[in-house]
């Protein structure tokens, strides 16, 4: 909860620590390899972010097959070139899937939408033109290519 408020801070009401423990209890138990998620420690062992990524299938935007499903960090993490690792390391694992397009759903008042941007998403726009804080990659291998391929791993 704390990466999400830290993410998103007081543009869009919280969500509750119930509601998220249930949805990841119900993630963490399929185990069909449709989801995968990196995560980001900090050197005392404590989750500081995370980047979530799964498969993909949507009439409304056809030959998108992955979806950056989630990207927190907490606000201490920010603006260190980490988010752009995990973006990276999501793109790379989609392409190692056969996946080489991606979305991701948010909100146009999420304070992240520049980061989106600055990584090469475009934005999802609805027929009537507006934005609903939506992004699209039409190739992963650029994506890829533009993010740093250290591991994301904790050092001593």
């Amino acid at each position: 909860m704390r990466t999400w408020n830290d993410t998103y801070g007081s543009a869009v009401n919280p969500t509750t620590y119930q509601l998220r423990e249930r949805q990841w209890r119900e993630q963490l138990d399929r185990t069909d390899g449709s989801w995968f998620c990196f995560v980001v420690e900090n050197r005392d062992g404590q989750l500081v972010g995370f980047a979530k990524g799964k498969s993909h299938a949507s009439d409304e935007q056809p030959g998108y097959s992955g979806q950056l499903d989630k990207i927190y960090l907490l606000r201490d993490y920010q603006r260190l070139g980490l988010g752009r690792r995990l973006v990276g390391h999501v793109a790379r694992r989609f392409l190692d899937q056969g996946i080489s397009t991606m979305v991701l759903f948010g909100t146009p008042q999420n304070p992240c939408c520049a980061f989106h941007q600055a990584l090469g998403g475009e934005r999802l726009l609805a027929e009537n033109g507006e934005f609903h804080g939506g992004f699209k990659w039409s190739d992963l291998r650029k994506l890829a290519s533009a993010c740093p391929i250290e591991p994301l791993q904790r050092t001593a």
